[in-house]
Order: structure tokens, then sequence, then C-alpha cells
């Protein structure tokens, strides 16, 4: 992977976390919406359910708290500098709406296949709960819009 082929802002169009029993899954749903963006030394990403719901209780700070945890499982950000080691992007997190992940550094096997970024990681290695997570990105042309 050449960091000239990682730069600018990708649009997610796949996640998928494929389980070693066999299960596959999408955590934000068939559809989610999304962008990665790579700068020069910096990144960032936000996910999002496309059918996130509004909250009819009150505004962001005074929502139920059933609404605020839904809010939580239908986003995720994270933010922070990178770094390339042959195929895998070292992303270390400054910031991120799950706080364990701040100073820690989340690893993505990439490579760009027909012109589409793909990002994967290995989860939960030794466990039932071991997976694959697959995100698959397009470069995008515009702000994006869906």
């Amino acid at each position: 992977m050449r960091k000239q082929d990682l730069l600018g802002r990708w649009t997610l169009r796949q996640w998928t976390q494929a389980y070693d029993d066999g299960r596959v899954t999408h955590p934000m749903g068939q559809a989610p919406r999304g962008f990665i963006q790579y700068d020069d030394d910096r990144m960032f990403c936000m996910i999002e359910r496309a059918d996130r719901r509004a909250f009819a209780t009150g505004g962001q700070w005074n929502a139920s708290a059933e609404e605020k945890a839904r809010a939580y499982e239908s986003f995720m950000s994270y933010a922070g500098t990178y770094e390339l080691a042959g195929d895998e992007v070292r992303q270390h997190v400054d910031m991120s709406l799950f706080p364990n992940w701040e100073g820690g550094v989340q690893r993505r096997k990439a490579a760009i296949v027909d012109g589409l970024l793909h990002l994967s990681a290995r989860l939960e290695d030794g466990t039932p709960e071991a997976r694959t997570a697959s995100l698959v990105w397009e470069r995008a042309s515009r702000a994006i819009t869906s």
C-alpha cells in the first residue's frame, strides 16, 4: 500500500463481520453510511446506520437513556494520526466515541482492488466471538450525500 493511494476521502459501501463459526453480520445494517479520510498525517472516520431515529423526548443532553443508548449503538467515530507498514494501516487514535480506543492503535489490513479500498481486521481471536471485520470504501468525488 502506498500513501498516495490512500490519501483522500472514501465513502463506505459495505461493512460485514464474518465469524469463525460461519455467521455473518452487518454491524450498522445492510446500507451503512459513512466516510474515512486520510490526509498527509491524520485520519478520521464516521459511520452510522442509515435508519437512525431522531430523539423524541428531548435534545441531545436531556434525551432519555434509551434514546442515548440507541444513538451510541448506531454511530461510531474516531480520529488520530496514522502510519503505513506494508499492507497495514496503523491508526493511532486520539479521539473516539468509544473511549477505550483512545490512546490505542487500530490496525487494519489495507488493499485497493478495482478502485475500492478494502480495510479488514481480526477481532477477538481465541474466543467464541472471533471474527474478521471487513469494510469496503469507494473514493469520494464530492461531499458525502448518502
